[in-house]
C-alpha cells in the first residue's frame, strides 16, 4: 500500500518575515507557518512572525483572526498581559467574535479578576441575544451565496473562507461544505480536507459530492453508497402522484423507431458535447429517433449546438422549466429509452429522472460511477473500466461498449506551434499533464516530483490553475527538491489551438484517483503516448480503457511503483517512446477509439435490448440493499487516506468491518461483499 505523503517548503523565519512585510505571505500561509513553529516548539518565533504580519498587513480583513491566533500564542508563552491587549485588538475588528469573548474573560479569570471576566462574558451574551433560529438561517445562506458567486467568479480563496464560515455555524448543512472542498480541489490545497473543533472529518466527509469523492479517493463502495445518500438528500422522493408509470410500447419486430432521449446541461462546445456530436450524426434513423433535452446555459452561435440540431429529430431546451414540467413534456413525447448524461455534475436535473418519465432510464457518457439511484436501471461502459467482477460497484446493470469515449473524428485541429511559441523548451524532455487542478492530488504530484528527480533537465507542462494555484504547486515542488522553473503553466487556449499544441510534449502522466477522461483521448489522437495505471473505481479505470483502445497496452502501469519507474525509462530512453509513437499512429484509424460508426451500431443495439428486456418485464431493479452500512464503514475506512492499495486487500478491509457489523447485529445478505445468508 502506498499512503499519502506530504509535500511542503520549509522557508527560513527571516525569508517568513520579509514576505510577511512586503505583505506576499497569505492568511493561510501565516497560519500553516506559524501553527508549525509553535507545534514545534518555537512558540516564540511564532509570535513574531504574527507580530510583523499585524504591523503590515492593518486592512486586511480577516485581521481580527490573526489577533486571535497571535494572543494564544503570547498566553503560550505566558505573556497573559500581552494576549489581553491582543483580544481587545481582535473585538476592535469584530466586536461579535465570540472566541476572544470567551478568551478574553478567561484571561481575567485566571488574572482573578472574576468581575471582569463575568462582566466581559455577559456583554457577549448581550451582544448575541438577536442571534435567533431565524437570524442563523438567514446567516447561513448568505454566507453560501457569498461562496457559491465567488466560486463561480474564480475567487476561489475568498469563496473558501466565506463556505468555512457557513459550515462553522451548521456544519450539518451539507451544501457549503460540498463547494468547500470542491474549492480546496481546485487550488490544489492538501490536505483537502482539515477538520475543526466545530466540523468534524466526519462532516466533511458527508457533506462531499459524488463527484469531487471520485477525486478524493479510489473507493469504488464508499462511492456508490455516497451516490446513494446524495440521490436521498439531493433528489429525495418526489410527489409522482400524477405521474402514472409509463408503459412500455411494443416495437420488438414491428419496424417501428425507438424514440432515445439524451438529457444533458452539455450539449454544447464542452468535453462531454465534443464526445457525443459525431455518434449523433451517425447514429442509423431508421432504428431510432433522437429527441435532446438540454438543461444548460444558453449558447448562442455554438457549433457543437449547431451540428447537433442539424442531426437530431427534434431539440428541447428544458432550462426554464421546472423538474415536474420537464418530465411532463418527456413523457408526452413518448421516448422509450431516456439517457441521463449529467449524472451528479454541475447543472444536472437528477430529479426529472425520479419521476420516471419514460420506461427505460440509462447512465451513459457524462459520469464517472454509479448513480446509486431506485431509478437508474443500466449503466454503460467497457469491460476494462467495469470488468465483470467489478459490476457489485453499481447498482444499475452493467452493458457495454468496445469504449466508453467517444469522440469526434471532424475537430477543428489549429496549426501546431513550436515549442518556443508554446513556451516550452526545445531539447528537453517534456512531461505533460493537461488535466485539471481538481484531479492533481497530493499523491500524483508527489509521484511526478520522483519522475522530474530522476530525469535531470526534464519539465512538466500543465494547464495553468491561475496564479495562486501555479505558484503553490511551484513551492511544493521546490520542497520535494525539483526547481520550481520546471513546472510550466499553459495558458487557456481556443480547443483547436489547445489540441494543436497537445503533441509538443513527450509523454503524458496521468493523475489518481480521477484519470484523464476526453483529455486522454485528445492527446491519443494527437499522437501524444499516455501514461496510466488503474484502480479500481470508474474514473480510476477510465484513461486505461481509452489507452487500450488506442492500441498501446504498453502505456499501462500496473500501479504507482510501475508507473514511476516507467515514466523514467521513457524519458532515459526516447527511442521506445518513439515506437509507441509510430504504433499510435499506424493504429490511429483503425483503432476502436476511432471507431465512431462501430460504437454508433453497438449503442442502437443496447438500446434495443434494453427495449426487449422491458417488453418481458425483465428491465433490472436497482439493488440498494445495505448501503447504509457500505456507508458507514467506508467513511471509516476512506479516513485512513489510501492512495492505492490491490482489489484484494481492498474487498478484505470490508469483509472484516461487515464481519464485526453482522456480529453486533444480523445484516441481511446483498449482491456485493456480503453475500451471507
Amino acid at each position: 500500500m502506498v499512503t499519502n505523503d506530504a509535500i511542503a517548503p520549509v522557508p527560513s523565519v527571516g525569508g517568513i518575515l520579509d514576505l510577511a512585510r512586503s505583505q506576499r505571505l497569505s492568511l493561510t500561509d501565516l497560519f500553516q507557518v506559524a501553527e508549525s513553529r509553535s507545534v514545534a516548539g518555537h512558540r516564540a518565533e511564532a509570535a513574531e512572525i504574527y507580530k510583523v504580519w499585524i504591523a503590515f498587513n492593518e486592512n486586511h480583513p480577516l485581521l481580527h483572526l490573526v489577533y486571535f491566533n497571535y494572543s494564544v500564542t503570547l498566553r503560550q508563552l505566558g505573556d497573559i498581559a500581552g494576549s489581553i491587549h491582543a483580544l481587545r485588538a481582535c473585538l476592535k475588528h469584530d466586536p461579535r467574535f465570540g472566541p476572544a469573548h470567551i478568551n478574553l474573560g478567561r484571561a481575567f479569570e485566571d488574572s482573578g479578576i472574576a468581575t471582569q471576566a463575568i462582566q466581559q462574558w455577559r456583554s457577549f451574551v448581550e451582544l448575541t441575544a438577536e442571534s435567533t433560529p431565524d437570524r442563523l438561517a438567514h446567516r447561513l445562506m448568505a454566507l453560501q451565496h457569498i461562496g457559491r458567486v465567488m466560486e463561480n467568479a474564480g475567487l476561489l480563496e475568498d469563496a473558501e473562507t466565506a463556505l468555512w464560515q457557513a459550515m462553522e455555524l451548521r456544519p450539518d448543512k451539507t451544501e457549503a461544505g460540498q463547494h468547500w472542498s470542491a474549492v480546496r480541489q481546485r487550488q490544489c490545497k492538501w490536505p483537502t480536507l482539515i477538520s475543526s473543533d466545530h466540523v468534524s472529518m466526519r462532516y466533511l466527509l458527508d457533506a462531499m459530492s459524488p463527484l469531487a469523492l471520485a477525486c478524493y479517493s479510489d473507493d469504488p463502495l464508499f462511492q456508490l453508497a455516497r451516490a446513494y445518500r446524495y440521490n436521498k438528500s439531493f433528489v429525495g422522493r418526489p410527489d409522482t402522484s400524477g405521474f402514472p408509470r409509463k408503459t412500455v410500447a411494443r416495437k420488438t419486430g414491428t419496424g417501428q423507431r425507438l424514440r432515445i432521449g439524451y438529457v444533458s446541461s452539455d450539449l454544447r462546445d464542452h468535453a462531454v458535447g465534443f464526445a457525443l456530436r459525431e455518434v449523433l450524426e451517425l447514429h442509423d434513423k431508421r432504428s431510432v429517433e433522437i429527441y435532446a433535452y438540454y438543461c444548460g446555459e444558453r449558447a448562442e452561435g455554438d457549433a457543437t449546438q449547431a451540428r447537433m440540431k442539424a442531426a437530431i429529430d427534434c431539440w428541447r431546451d428544458i432550462a426554464a422549466l421546472s423538474d415536474a414540467e420537464a418530465a411532463r413534456q418527456i413523457a408526452d413525447d413518448d421516448i422509450d429509452i431516456l439517457i441521463d448524461v449529467n449524472g451528479y455534475t454541475k447543472h444536472a436535473r437528477t430529479k426529472i429522472f425520479a419521476y420516471r418519465p419514460a420506461p427505460v432510464i440509462v447512465n451513459f457518457c457524462g459520469y464517472p460511477g454509479s448513480m446509486g439511484s431506485p431509478f437508474h436501471q443500466y449503466i454503460i461502459a467497457d469491460d476494462r473500466i467495469i470488468p465483470p467482477e467489478n459490476e457489485i460497484y453499481y447498482s444499475e446493470k452493467v452493458l457495454r461498449i468496445a469504449c466508453n469515449q467517444p469522440l469526434d473524428r471532424k475537430r477543428v485541429i489549429a496549426e501546431r506551434p513550436s515549442r518556443s511559441e508554446a513556451g516550452l523548451p526545445e531539447d528537453v524532455f517534456v512531461f505533460a499533464c493537461f488535466n485539471g487542478m481538481q484531479k492533481i492530488t497530493q499523491e500524483s504530484f508527489s509521484h511526478w516530483m520522483k519522475i522530474l528527480l530522476a530525469t535531470p533537465g526534464s519539465v512538466l507542462w500543465l494547464l495553468t490553475g491561475g496564479d495562486d494555484v501555479d505558484q503553490r504547486l511551484c513551492k511544493a515542488a521546490e520542497g520535494a527538491g525539483v526547481e520550481p522553473d520546471r513546472l510550466i503553466f499553459a495558458p487557456k487556449a481556443p480547443n483547436a489551438k489547445h489540441l494543436a499544441r497537445i503533441a509538443l510534449a513527450d509523454l503524458f502522466l496521468d493523475t489518481f484517483p480521477y484519470g484523464a477522461h476526453s483529455t486522454a483521448a485528445d492527446a491519443l489522437t494527437m499522437g501524444l503516448p499516455v501514461l496510466t495505471f488503474p484502480g479500481k473505481s470508474f474514473a480510476a479505470r477510465f484513461c486505461h480503457s481509452i489507452v487500450a483502445a488506442a492500441g498501446v497496452a504498453e502505456l499501462i502501469s500496473s500501479g504507482p511503483e510501475d508507473y514511476i519507474e516507467k515514466a523514467i525509462g521513457f524519458a532515459k530512453g526516447p527511442r521506445s517512446l518513439e515506437r509507441i509513437r509510430d504504433s499510435l499512429q499506424a493504429k490511429r484509424e483503425t483503432s476502436p477509439l476511432r471507431d465512431i460508426p462501430a460504437l454508433a451500431r453497438r449503442l442502437e443495439e443496447l438500446f434495443w435490448q434494453m427495449q426487449a428486456e422491458c417488453e418481458r418485464g425483465e428491465t433490472p431493479v436497482p439493488d440498494l440493499r445495505n448501503l447504509d452500512i457500505y456507508y458507514d464503514i467506508g467513511i471509516e475506512l476512506v479516513q485512513d487516506n489510501i492512495a492505492f492499495c490491490d482489489d484484494r486487500a481492498y474487498r478484505q478491509a470490508y469483509l472484516d468491518k461487515l464481519s464485526e457489523w453482522h456480529d453486533y447485529a444480523p445484516i441481511g445478505p446483498d449482491s456485493r461483499l456480503w453475500t451471507k445468508p
